[in-house]
């Protein structure tokens, strides 16, 4: 019979690479996880290892019990949590994954009113950009994911969203539809813009640019080139302060989601409304089996409320 402490060691040990590297992030000795390894071969009568020096990599065998080792593991935490819920046990635990604009807007009204209505219930916080999160919210690294997707943009002749049943496989909980605005220089041209009006963002087509993450500079560039034109980038980063920062001094201009303008002190620089609209949809996803787990539910909850005081 498997039990699931060997599933958890034989993963942490296909992703570390060692039973050295797999027993420090299980808190527990290297002979433990050679001896709990030993029990899992024995007990699927096959070797899951194959051990050269230094070097250690997985069977068939071994690929294909980690292949199904996430979804047992799921459905094991899934169950754990219903199970403890039902009996009684006021706790919880929900990894939560956000991409940055989310983590400083969202994520602590969410996760304060959370922690005021079930104070037992634990919220650890890791930051990814889909599809990262996304993968690891299917790789059952994660409880939650907040993600987005963006539209695309209106006036090109394309209707519909990106990226269209990318997420069929999840729980989907949308929170709110968020406008992307273009950030100038304050002594730019463009700075002048009646803030009631707009500008069409071939405009900006002689700019140097600023762009985003990698999913949003793909965006920029797409809706740049629908303008008749494609952006000439300069810099790049993640880091919306930066970004910010780029603008103020001078450097280029760049395209945000309003969101990540609300999560930073936008010095020196002006936004304007951009034409044609582009918008993102900001989403939290979830596991069907773990959407049904208390404090993942209740933590979507927050989050809903969260988007509806943003919005």
């Amino acid at each position: 019979m498997i039990e699931a402490r060997h599933l958890r060691v034989l993963r942490a040990v296909a992703t570390t690479g060692s039973f050295s590297a797999a027993g420090r992030e299980l808190g527990c000795t290297q002979p433990a996880v050679s001896q709990q390894m030993k029990a899992l071969e024995s007990s699927v009568g096959t070797p899951l290892l194959i051990r050269t020096g230094r070097e250690m990599r997985l069977t068939q065998a071994g690929e294909a019990l980690v292949r199904h080792a996430v979804g047992i593991l799921s459905g094991l935490t899934a169950a754990e949590e219903e199970v403890a819920a039902i009996a009684g046990l006021r706790a919880g635990r929900v990894r939560l994954v956000s991409f940055p604009s989310g983590s400083s807007t969202l994520v602590p009204t969410a996760l304060a009113a959370l922690r005021a209505a079930h104070p037992g219930t634990r919220v650890s916080l890791e930051e990814a950009e889909p599809p990262k999160s996304v993968e690891l919210l299917r790789e059952g690294d994660c409880d939650i994911a907040l993600a987005f997707r963006y539209e695309r943009a209106t006036g090109t002749g394309d209707s519909g969203q990106a990226g269209e049943g990318e997420w069929d496989d999840l729980v989907v909980r949308p929170l709110l539809t968020d406008r992307l605005v273009a950030l100038v220089p304050e002594r730019h041209r463009l700075a002048r813009t009646d803030p009631s009006g707009s500008v069409a963002i071939g405009d900006l087509a002689a700019e140097s640019w600023i762009a985003g993450c990698p999913r949003c500079r793909g965006q920029l560039v797409k809706v740049c080139e629908s303008a008749g034109f494609t952006p000439r980038i300069d810099f790049a980063t993640d880091d919306y302060p930066a970004v910010v920062g780029l603008v103020g001094a001078g450097l280029g201009v760049a395209v945000l989601p309003q969101l990540a303008i609300e999560s930073v002190r936008p010095r020196g620089v002006r936004a304007v409304t951009l034409e044609p609209a582009v918008r993102r949809e900001i989403v939290a996803l979830t596991l069907p089996d773990l959407a049904q787990v208390p404090a993942v539910s209740a933590t979507l909850e927050q989050l809903g409320r969260a988007a509806a005081r943003v919005g």
